[in-house]
């Protein structure tokens, strides 16, 4: 499993958490150094320097390079399915994968296709949020009523 504190030794192709508020982060995964400075490939809203909204569906995105501390101060390593799924090889894998995915448009979705979905399709192949399944705890029992009784 990941380091838990700000500002770890990062290892290409790890995945790096920037906690946002007290239920979401934002993921990238870490790409390596190019003239010294550590680069992270996230994806984020097109055409725009600004975060990406909260909450939000069909946001037209992209996966960018930008460095490390460009996206946040605080950080750590959240290498959170390493204990169920092997970790691709960076160099053969996952570094043609960022490269292949820059500049072109990706549908974001707060729900089905984050940041956290991006990195770790990166890192495993495997698209998951853990902390959109912590956040279905929730809103699951509400939505299930909602059916129910014909509301949604």
């Amino acid at each position: 499993m990941g380091q838990r504190n700000s500002h770890p030794k990062l290892f290409p192709g790890d995945i790096v958490e920037y906690p946002r508020n007290k239920y979401f982060s934002h993921f990238g995964v870490y790409y390596g150094e190019r003239d010294g400075v550590p680069y992270v490939a996230h994806l984020t809203c097109r055409d725009s320097d600004t975060k990406l909204l909260l909450y939000g569906r069909g946001l037209r995105s992209e996966v960018k390079l930008d460095p490390l501390e460009l996206l946040g101060k605080k950080y750590k390593v959240n290498n959170m399915l390493d204990d169920t799924h092997p970790p691709r090889d960076f160099h053969g894998v996952v570094k043609p994968a960022i490269e292949d995915m820059m500049g072109r448009e990706v549908t974001f979705d707060i729900l089905f296709h984050n940041s956290e979905h991006q990195a770790t399709l990166f890192r495993y192949g495997v698209k998951k949020s853990e902390q959109i399944d912590e956040i279905y705890k929730y809103i699951m029992p509400a939505w299930k009523k909602l059916f129910k009784e014909k509301q949604l």
